[in-house]
């Protein structure tokens, strides 16, 4: 008779010992592990500037909730891309306030200047488009937001050009 073994694939982890353990570190700031959820996600984005599915799991199995707990808080926002992203990641303000100042056209201008659609990455890595229907700073329409904290508006074509220029040489220095 045929041994009928069973294979068992295994993956490595995603999240380094490192990670896990910055995960933990935030649990006594809170009042259950389960709201770590949303800043272990955060801290996940910016080490793997991504959060894939094993990833979730990961983070699921640290803080002892469900993966499905993780996926629920990951999918509410719209900032946690599952694939990787480019080395910064600019969302331009589609809002009304933005809208009305040519917010729409310009996401277009930043697009063809680009050459990808909103939700990619430039070929080189350096720049992910996206639009965000509210940035929050309504003083700077037509404004953007680059995901290292830069804020630019208002903005004009030109602008948009130079905006681009500045994002593709890298993320802003954390000390300056």
């Amino acid at each position: 008779m045929a041994d009928e073994s069973t294979t068992v694939v295994t993956r490595a982890p995603i999240l380094s010992p490192a990670l896990r353990a910055k995960i933990l570190e935030l649990t006594p700031r809170y009042p259950n592990k389960r709201a770590v959820t949303l800043p272990a996600l955060h801290l996940v984005l910016e080490h793997l500037r991504c959060v894939p599915l094993q990833a979730m799991a990961e983070i699921a199995e640290v803080l002892e909730i469900t993966p499905a707990e993780v996926h629920d808080t990951m999918s509410f926002y719209g900032f946690f891309p599952q694939a990787p992203i480019g080395d910064v990641r600019v969302w331009i303000c589609r809002s009304l306030s933005c809208m009305l100042r040519g917010g729409d056209e310009l996401l277009d201008h930043a697009r063809g200047h680009l050459g990808i659609e909103p939700g990619e990455t430039t070929p080189d890595g350096a720049i992910t488009l996206e639009f965000a229907e509210c940035l929050g700073v309504c003083d700077f329409a037509p404004a953007a937001v680059a995901d290292d904290g830069r804020v630019f508006g208002p903005l004009d074509e030109r602008k948009v050009e130079e905006m681009m220029a500045e994002l593709k040489r890298g993320r802003k220095d954390p000390a300056s």
